[in-house]
């Protein structure tokens, strides 16, 4: 059975925009997928985790403070994503090789960031190589990949397809000047590093997600990492 991890931002599980049903109907696609594929999930913080972020910069806190609570907000997604796949913990784990050695055909694990410096992206990753995935699942809020931003670049064009060096002088070159890189690039060094291809699309599409879960053709962008 091929295993996959997703890494699923919070912009895509608490947008604000009818969360309670997609994450519901996330839950079901999961569940229907894991009959398939050993699946486990990272969450990311989004919106909540900008938002305690933020305030507490305003009140005077350093980096390690404000990722603490982007933290926090990650955990908390998981564990509404878990809620909603039946099982809610009272306390989600930050340790990927617990997470891993949890992780079984026909069982979902769901987690959420780590420790301050290390994005979700790169807990992926990290969660991937542990349980050796086959591929890395990236449902964000930009469908794919592409040459410059497509939301402040009309001119912008897609990459349906891509090396992983190629998407590594993308992140490598994005990391200094934003944070929001299409993905963290200790998850791009440690996807080639374990030959774990990525998939980068439109996390709210559920059928989009379902097939690349599965290692169907997507509408995204795919990074071959062999």
């Amino acid at each position: 059975m091929e295993k996959v991890v997703v890494s699923i931002g919070g912009s895509i599980l608490v947008p604000g925009e009818n969360d309670a049903e997609f994450i519901g109907k996330l839950a079901e696609m999961l569940k229907d997928v894991s009959k398939e594929v050993q699946v486990a999930v990272v969450c990311g913080g989004g919106k909540t985790a900008r938002y305690y972020a933020g305030i507490a910069k305003d009140l005077g806190g350093d980096t390690y403070a404000q990722d603490i609570l982007g933290i926090a907000a990650t955990r908390m997604n998981a564990q509404l994503l878990s809620l909603a796949l039946g099982d809610m913990p009272d306390t989600v784990t930050g340790d990927v090789e617990e997470t891993a050695k949890l992780s079984a055909p026909g069982k979902i694990v769901v987690m959420g960031g780590t420790v301050p410096g290390h994005t979700t992206d790169a807990v992926s990753s990290m969660l991937a190589a542990a349980i050796g995935a086959d591929r890395i699942v990236n449902g964000t809020s930009v469908d794919a990949v592409y040459t410059d931003d497509p939301r402040k670049n009309p001119d912008a064009k897609k990459i349906t397809s891509m090396t992983i060096d190629e998407l590594g002088d993308i992140v490598y070159k994005e990391h200094g000047a934003s944070k929001s890189s299409v993905f963290d690039p200790l998850g791009v060094k440690l996807a080639k590093e374990n030959r774990m291809d990525i998939l980068i699309i439109d996390g709210r599409n559920l059928d989009e997600l379902r097939n690349a879960i599965l290692g169907k053709e997507i509408n995204g962008t795919f990074v071959n990492s062999h």
